[in-house]
């Protein structure tokens, strides 16, 4: 199918509304024949619209197709437990990340969140609506989903200093180098996360049914295929994604159980940012903050506030300042793990350390025995961060993730959170900041141990 021109872009509608779709001109079968500027682009008419509508249908799949009970996607979302996401060793996880390399695309659709923005949804199915990045749901051939976030800025690009950490941009870099962090951290709390070149005519616009995905497509002035956001906020096609002409690259990660099967709740972050241009929360401004949220339930007599505190962690070794609600799985209670999602605005900046993104550590002044176990190690010669993040990224197709400069600050951060525990231990004592949780072994067999019993 032939793509409108640039700059030729729909129109946004009312919040709430669907816009309505604008039909892209006809084609010979298979190719974006070039136009001749002088000559006037007509619409498709119904009868051709509807042909153009069935030749996208004919790369769906001609029959059902079985769903297979060792997908590796299933397995995935069977293996989680209230330790992780994952065991610690998977090959469940091995396969997952390689079958969301390489499977082919059967389907393209926005996510819930950007239906939410537009009206055309199961709100219900939504945990948290999200702003106005470009994101997709992506299907393959065995069933499983996985969320693309398409790569918005060149990894050498840092963020500008005058940004606000709310309107900096989503890097998709970012989403696969926080898994591998996360992994390494043993925190296991980023769903499986992987980088893949799409081609984003085959494996977006003509697997695709929803005509409004179907609209946003254009080809630029360089002849690359481009896309952008249709949401109240960004309908233009200056916030466009384009391929190179058709490849772009991006993150893929898998999707977690829906919510009818694993329910979770969004809860707001005690030391959530204030999102507007000059005002300050109170943690910001009391340096006893902490001893108020003691006080309230659950963070008074449960795990939550250390697992704030391994969240604030892992978070500050990325640079993300955006994690205003974190979430849980309900089947595991008040002590289950936190789910580490959205992480593509870390990474922005090598350059500079946010000390403020540490405030539950250096306010509260707890951690647990097996975080800071972890930490130290990964600060010896032999086991340091930076190489073991170096070595573990050169797994992923995109590689390399990250730049040297933002591996080298990963090393200079960890010090810099070693350095906040050292100073609590010398005020408070180590008995009153390391928490033991090392000697409690926990039986996968336990109640309520897994999401499938």
């Amino acid at each position: 199918p032939s793509l409108p021109q640039f700059p030729l872009a729909p129109q946004c509608s009312a919040p709430g509304t669907l816009p309505t779709p604008q039909q892209a001109p006809g084609s010979e079968k298979g190719a974006f024949p070039r136009r001749d500027p002088s000559s006037p682009q007509k619409p498709l008419s119904p009868r051709r619209h509807k042909l153009y509508r069935e030749e996208l249908n004919l790369t769906s799949p001609a029959a059902p197709l079985p769903l297979r009970l060792d997908a590796s996607w299933l397995q995935f979302h069977l293996g989680i437990s209230r330790d992780g996401l994952y065991p610690r060793s998977s090959p469940a996880i091995t396969r997952l990340l390689r079958d969301m390399q390489e499977f082919p695309v059967i389907s393209a659709d926005y996510s819930q969140d950007e239906k939410a923005l537009l009206g055309a949804c199961d709100c219900s199915q939504i945990v948290k609506p999200s702003g106005v990045h470009l994101k997709l749901v992506l299907r393959f051939q065995d069933f499983g989903k996985a969320m693309f976030k398409p790569m918005r800025q060149k990894r050498e690009e840092e963020t500008p200093e005058d940004f606000f950490y709310f309107v900096d941009l989503q890097r998709h870099n970012a989403e696969i180098a926080a898994f591998h962090l996360d992994r390494i951290l043993d925190f296991r709390r980023v769903p499986p996360t992987v980088g893949r070149l799409i081609n984003v005519t085959k494996e977006i616009l003509e697997v695709t049914r929803n005509e409004v995905l179907q609209s946003v497509f254009f080809v630029s002035p360089a002849s690359n295929v481009c896309f952008f956001a249709k949401c109240p906020y960004m309908c233009k096609t200056e916030y466009a994604v384009c391929g190179s002409p058709h490849l772009l690259e991006g993150s893929l990660s898998a999707f977690l159980p829906s919510l009818s099967l694993a329910p979770r709740l969004s809860i707001p972050n005690p030391w959530i940012r204030s999102y507007s241009f000059d005002g300050k929360e109170e943690w910001e401004v009391n340096p006893l903050y902490c001893n108020t949220v003691r006080e309230i339930y659950p963070y008074s007599n449960s795990n939550r506030l250390l697992n704030i505190v391994d969240m604030a962690i892992f978070d500050f070794l990325t640079g993300n300042m955006d994690r205003h609600h974190y979430e849980m799985f309900t089947k595991f209670g008040d002590d289950g793990f936190l789910l580490h999602l959205d992480n593509a605005r870390g990474f922005g900046r090598h350059s500079h350390d946010e000390i403020s993104i540490l405030a539950p550590l250096s306010q509260c002044c707890v951690i647990k025995r097996s975080t800071l176990l972890r930490l130290q190690l990964l600060a010896e010669p032999e086991y340091r961060l930076s190489d073991v993040m170096r070595e573990s990224l050169l797994q992923d197709p995109l590689a390399p993730v990250l730049t040297e400069p933002h591996l080298l600050a990963l090393d200079r951060r960890l010090q810099l959170i070693l350095g906040a525990v050292g100073k609590c231990i010398d005020t408070f004592g180590e008995a009153t900041v390391v928490a033991n949780d090392t000697a409690q072994p926990r039986s996968p067999a336990g109640h309520r141990a897994r999401l499938d019993t």
